[in-house]
């Protein structure tokens, strides 16, 4: 297996708005369209000046586009489940408009995070959630689109509900139930901020995985890259590098995500810091990923 490419698994891809913080989004998506080793790329929600040029680019690319609404819904603060209904309508419906925006940049899917963690009230807040979500892959299946969740840390950072593995399984299933164009995203880097190992997480997960990140994460409190900060592989105190990344890829293998058929997306989530260089950090993700590839048996 491993004297193929890895790009005949998944299709190998990155987060514009993640890999170049701070540049315009059609400089991003020009580095990233102009770079071979792509075959996918994430974009964020794109400033209205900007998106006929972002639009061009990504028509001529030919490369495989997902939307990931996270920055807008984070900095905006839309909770898609809320208890109180009138504030998870008004996330819904932001969602929506995301939707709306990625189909016409030619996105195949919209992604989202689940909203705010509240001990004792998960089912509750699980309920609200899928009606959410149920709603948005409705909505999404008339433009011909899927919806994603990603899977981020409950107590650490983000502290949202979606979350656990356990619980994120509960939660997809129900979605699933009525709506097939829905998936979850599961991320490397998230995962020692749940406290729990890859082999759990991809194992319960696994008939839901629809896109797959990497990445790494510190879990010093002392460290300014503390939680879920994305530093680049190699940092001091992180704690994914290549052997990790490797052990991630094999579980991928063994849970039968890494399928020559289906393709998934996996895309680097890392993000240089204020003294790095983006384009350094992000060739630095690319040697590691063929470092780990290299790997497996």
């Amino acid at each position: 297996m491993t004297r193929e490419s890895i790009h005949e698994y998944f299709q190998i891809g990155t987060l514009q708005w993640m890999s170049y913080p701070g540049i315009a989004s059609a400089d991003a998506v020009k580095k990233i369209a102009s770079d071979s080793y792509f075959d996918a790329v994430e974009i964020s929600p794109i400033p209205e000046t900007e998106r006929d040029g972002v639009k061009n680019l990504l028509d001529q690319s030919h490369l495989s586009v997902s939307y990931g609404a996270h920055a807008a819904q984070l900095q905006a603060g839309w909770n898609p489940n809320s208890l109180v209904e009138k504030e998870r309508r008004y996330a819904q419906e932001q969602l929506q408009r995301c939707i709306d925006e990625a189909a016409w940049l030619g996105a195949a899917t919209m992604s989202f995070l689940a909203g705010r963690w509240e001990e004792g009230r998960q089912e509750e807040h699980l309920g609200q959630l899928v009606k959410t979500t149920a709603a948005l892959c409705r909505y999404a299946k008339l433009r011909n689109m899927s919806v994603e969740l990603e899977v981020f840390d409950y107590d650490v950072d983000k502290r949202v509900l979606i979350g656990p593995a356990s619980l994120a399984a509960e939660f997809a299933a129900a979605v699933r139930a009525d709506c097939r164009n829905f998936g979850l995203i599961v991320d490397l880097s998230h995962i020692p901020l749940t406290h729990e190992s890859m082999e759990q997480v991809v194992y319960i997960l696994k008939p839901y995985i629809t896109h797959v990140h990497i990445g790494n994460a510190v879990l010093d409190p002392e460290n300014p890259a503390y939680g879920d900060q994305h530093p680049r592989f190699g940092c001091p105190a992180g704690r994914n590098d290549v052997t990790e990344v490797a052990a991630f890829l094999q579980c991928l293998r063994a849970e039968g995500v890494a399928d020559k058929k289906k393709r998934l997306p996996l895309s680097f989530e890392v993000k240089p810091r204020a003294q790095e260089s983006a384009d350094i950090i992000l060739c630095n993700c690319k040697r590691t990923l063929n470092a780990a590839w290299r790997r497996l048996e």
